[in-house]
C-alpha cells in the first residue's frame, strides 16, 4: 500500500513535533495493531506492550523511515518483528502472514496449503537498506506489480486477483492454485507467466537478464508483497465488505483474500472495525501510549 495524502500530512505534522498529529496517527492505527498483535501473542497486556513499543520505534526510526509504503504497512512491519524478536525461542514467533487455512495436500510433492510463510525471516525485511542496483530493481518492480494490479482492479479481473495473490503472497504451486480456483493446472501456468512477462515488461530502464533465475525472481516479488502489500483491500473497502455494500464480485474477491487466502494484516483491519462497532473506549490505551511515546516525538525533527 502507498503513502496516501492524509499520511504524509501526519507525517510532516510529527516531524515538526506537533503532538497533535501524532495523537491522530495513534488513534488510527492503534486498534488494527492490537489486533494483529493479539492474534499472535496470549496475554492482552503483552500485545499491548508490544504495540506501544512499536510507536516508540517508530518516532525513534522515524528519520530513516523512506516513505515507499503505506504508514499502516510500515507500523505492522515494525510490530511484528518485534512479536518475532521477543517470542524468538517459543512457538509464538512463528507469526503467519497468511492464515492456515488451506488443506494439507498429502499427495507426493504436494504443498501444505500456505504455511511456508510462516517461516519469513524479518531480518530480510525489504525495509532494511539495499544497494543501488536492489533498489533501481525493487522500486520498478513495485511500481510494475501496482500498475498490474490497478488494471486488474479497474477491469474487475478478480479470477487474475486472487491467482497473483496465491502465486506470488501465497506461493504456492500452480497445481494447488489451480485447484483453490477451480480451474485447469494450464491455465494456472499460462497465466503466470503472461503476469510475470508484463512485470519484466514494466521495470523500463532497469535491466533484468534474459537470464534472470525465475526462482529469484519469485523471491523478490513475495518481498514485495509483504512489504507493500500492493493487492490488499482498503480498510474502507473491508468496511464495506463487512456491512454488505460491496458488489457481489468485490464482495467475493475480499471475502478471498481476507478468509480465504487469509491475510493477516487485512484480518487484522477486519478485527478491529467489528471491535470497533461493539467496542468499549480505547482512549484509556490511546492514552498509555501517548503518555510513552511523547518524549520521543522531538526524535523526528
Amino acid at each position: 500500500m502507498e503513502l496516501t495524502k492524509a499520511d504524509r500530512y501526519l507525517l510532516e505534522a510529527i516531524r515538526r513535533g506537533d503532538q497533535e498529529g501524532w495523537r491522530q496517527l495513534v488513534e488510527r492505527h492503534q486498534g488494527r495493531l492490537l489486533a494483529f498483535a493479539a492474534g499472535r501473542v496470549a496475554q492482552r497486556a503483552d500485545a499491548e506492550d508490544l504495540v506501544q513499543d512499536t510507536f516508540v520505534s517508530f518516532l525513534k526510526n522515524l528519520l530513516n523511515f523512506r516513505a515507499q509504503a503505506g504508514l499502516e504497512t510500515y507500523l505492522f512491519t515494525i510490530l511484528r518483528n518485534k512479536i518475532i524478536s521477543r517470542y524468538r525461542s517459543q512457538a509464538t514467533a512463528k507469526v503467519t502472514l497468511i492464515g492456515d487455512v488451506m488443506p494439507a495436500d498429502s499427495s507426493p510433492g504436494g504443498s501444505n496449503g500456505f504455511a511456508h510463510i510462516a517461516d519469513a525471516d524479518p531480518s530480510a525485511s525489504w525495509y532494511v537498506r539495499r544497494d543501488e542496483h536492489e533498489d533501481l530493481l525493487a522500486n520498478a518492480l513495485t511500481h510494475s506489480i501496482r500498475d498490474m494490479i490497478e488494471e486488474f482492479k479497474r477491469g474487475l479481473k478478480f479470477e487474475d486477483l486472487k491467482l497473483i495473490d496465491l502465486l506470488f503472497f501465497a506461493r504456492v504451486a500452480n497445481n494447488v492454485a489451480a485447484r483453490t480456483l477451480g480451474v485447469s493446472d494450464n491455465r494456472v501456468a499460462v497465466n503466470k507467466h503472461r503476469y510475470l512477462d508484463r512485470i519484466r515488461k514494466g521495470l523500463g530502464r532497469v535491466d533484468l537478464p534474459a537470464d534472470f533465475p525465475i526462482a529469484q525472481l519469485e523471491n523478490l516479488l513475495a518481498d514485495i508483497w509483504t512489504a507493500y502489500r500492493p493487492s490488499c483491500p482498503k480498510r474502507s473497502t473491508i468496511g464495506g465488505w463487512l456491512l454488505g455494500s460491496l458488489e457481489a464480485d468485490w464482495a467475493d474477491y475480499v471475502g478471498f483474500h481476507v478468509d480465504r487466502l487469509g491475510c493477516r494484516f487485512c484480518q487484522a483491519n477486519r478485527d478491529d472495525l467489528q471491535a470497533a462497532a461493539q467496542a468499549p473506549d480505547p482512549a484509556a490505551f490511546n492514552q498509555r501510549i501517548m503518555e510513552s511515546t511523547v518524549g520521543f516525538l522531538s526524535v523526528g525533527r
